[in-house]
């Protein structure tokens, strides 16, 4: 089977390919990328991880008609205007005090206004090269993206690694296998509650929220604490520190500029040697791990990431157990980005939420869910309608309704600030210049 990965340059690739080398599901594995230097590092790098073994073929590409010709699936990891865009997405709200993180408040919608249309224009490539292949998102703002293919897509699934790194550390915090385990978690993408971690069909979190020190032992119980973790009855995915700690939190907006300078000297300096490529990427990759979340970390007191904390949250297994569920029909229980299909009542039917999905070799099965629990309700409801304002206006077009989503998230709150993060994203972001007053 042919695996197609776009945004083939990307620092990830390295995990995905890792994760194929030890299954032979996939045997041919297309990068496909517009920058042809972080592909020829890539491409040494893969050389390397693989040690010889002819099994696993890999190519690198910058057409997509020959990348997707005769893909069963496709990786999207797209990251329009690069990580020069990602420091303009942090810095310009921050420069109006706001969050600056990637996917969360101003700097998740100004990505998403780049990362759906160019998402869109994937699809239809697809559709038109390969129209068997299933595209999975890895696309951020994963949710977002993934609801507006969705509705251009017959077969596309969003996934993250937050949740599943969530529940593998609940997990060995009470000293249970992960694999054993069955997570009850609901919520939107980067805006979800772990409520539940059920063994032979009893719940065993309960006995993780007595003992403030195993919640002391992994790093979401350090950042929000036994206080509040008690007082939800869940352990919140790791990015609503930024809204429950709105103001402990600062901007956070220096993660951007920090990976831009480490990623241009890891792609400029990588060596030629593909042992030495490989070896250069781990180390690059290790301190990536390590600083990762570091002003939600200062922010919870201080405190440096564990060695457990630090292992891959494991997308790229998400992504190897889904292709094999439908290329083996190997049927696997996934927290997954898909239409809500009726499971929430706040939402809309076609609202793409993250939640437990049963996938096999035929379709992907949205798992029966309880309801939100209270506390959950409006943020989910209103982080949702400024998802859909934002997907509306990567649609469209329309200014209007990138300013209604800057207006209404929590995160900003300001119609007045609004109005000038739009002026200031446009100006700077030329990937946003099709938006237009609609009046």
């Amino acid at each position: 089977m042919k695996l197609t990965i776009v945004g083939g340059g990307g620092f990830r690739v390295p995990l995905v390919h890792a994760a194929l080398l030890n299954d032979d599901l996939i045997d041919q594995v297309a990068l496909l990328d517009v920058d042809v230097d972080r592909l020829a590092v890539m491409d040494r790098v893969l050389t390397g991880q693989s040690a010889g073994s002819t099994r696993l073929r890999h190519s690198v590409h910058t057409d997509p008609s020959e990348a997707l010709d005769g893909a069963d699936f496709v990786f999207s990891a797209l990251r329009a205007g690069g990580t020069a865009s990602r420091v303009l997405d942090e810095r310009i709200a921050a420069e109006h005090g706001l969050i600056g993180q990637e996917t969360v408040g101003a700097g998740g919608i100004a990505y998403a206004l780049r990362s759906i249309p160019v998402s869109l224009e994937l699809a239809r490539t697809i559709a038109e090269v390969a129209p068997r292949a299933w595209l999975i998102n890895f696309t951020n703002p994963a949710g977002m993206v993934t609801e507006a293919l969705s509705a251009v897509h017959p077969r596309v699934v969003g996934i993250c690694d937050s949740p599943i790194a969530l529940a593998r550390r609940a997990a060995a915090a009470l000293g249970l296998d992960p694999a054993s385990v069955e997570p009850d978690y609901v919520g939107l993408n980067h805006l979800g509650w772990l409520r539940g971690l059920r063994v032979d069909g009893v719940d065993r979190l309960p006995e993780l929220f007595a003992d403030p020190a195993l919640l002391a032992s992994f790093e979401e119980g350090r950042l929000f604490g036994p206080q509040l973790i008690g007082d939800l009855g869940a352990l919140p995915n790791e990015y609503l520190h930024w809204f429950y700690f709105r103001r402990e939190g600062g901007t956070g907006g220096g993660r951007g500029a920090f990976l831009a300078e480490q990623q241009d000297r890891f792609y400029r300096c990588c060596p030629s040697d593909p042992d030495a490529a490989l070896a250069a990427w781990d180390a690059v990759r290790r301190e990536r791990e390590e600083t990762y979340g570091a002003a939600n970390r200062e922010a919870a007191g201080g405190f440096e990431r564990a060695d457990a904390d630090l292992v891959s949250g494991g997308y790229e297994g998400v992504a190897l157990a889904i292709m094999r569920a439908i290329g083996r029909d190997e049927p696997a229980t996934l927290i997954l980005n898909l239409p809500n299909a009726g499971r929430l009542a706040e939402l809309p039917d076609d609202a793409v939420i993250e939640a437990p999905c049963r996938v096999d070799g035929r379709e992907l099965h949205p798992l029966p869910l309880a309801p939100l629990p209270d506390y959950a309700r409006g943020l989910v409801a209103t982080i949702k309608q400024v998802e859909r304002w934002t997907i509306e206006a990567a649609t469209t077009g329309s200014a209007r309704a990138a300013r209604l989503a800057f207006t209404h998230h929590p995160l900003v709150d300001s119609a007045a600030t609004a109005v000038r993060l739009l002026e200031d994203y446009r100006a700077a972001l030329p990937q946003l210049h099709y938006l237009r007053d609609d009046r």
